[in-house]
């Protein structure tokens, strides 16, 4: 958990609470912190018959998935998300073209600013990239400008 996100979730609409305190008995829960800990909370916080949405990018690690104790016989289970194409199942209503058009939709929408945390030019690339896998940045959104001029 992390505190200086209380703002984030404020600027969202959205309840922060540690994550000892969040109610349990949930249909769904969406897990993004990337740690053991969390993932291993946010299975504790289903439901029976609930599913966990796994949106945590894990890299090169192989976490620890807590599958003991009531998993099976309460019959949960876990999904990955996965955005960078339109699921099988929905390709014969949403297209590509369809997902980003809403995207771009949607982010017109102020709220959405809030998660960006700086900006870099593009010739820094390499630097920002860097600094934002440091373990210590606070990085949400970093936006890449690149100018007109600014040869690739």
């Amino acid at each position: 958990m992390n505190p200086s996100r209380a703002g984030l979730a404020a600027a969202l609409h959205v309840e922060f609470v540690h994550p000892d305190e969040a109610a349990g008995e949930n249909d769904l829960v969406f897990h993004c912190s990337a740690t053991e800990s969390g993932l291993a909370r946010s299975l504790q916080l289903l439901g029976d018959e609930a599913e966990l949405i796994e949106l945590s990018w894990y890299g090169m690690r192989q976490p620890r998935v807590p599958l003991g104790a009531a998993f099976h016989s309460r019959r949960l289970a876990i999904r990955a998300s996965q955005v960078g194409a339109v699921a099988a199942s929905r390709r014969a209503r949403r297209t590509t073209k369809d997902r980003l058009a809403l995207a771009m939709q949607l982010l017109e929408d102020p709220v959405f600013d809030v998660f960006i945390t700086g900006h870099a030019p593009f010739g820094a690339l390499p630097q920002t990239m860097e600094s934002i896998f440091d373990n210590g940045t606070e990085t949400l959104c970093q936006v890449i400008d690149y100018a007109a001029d600014e040869e690739a």
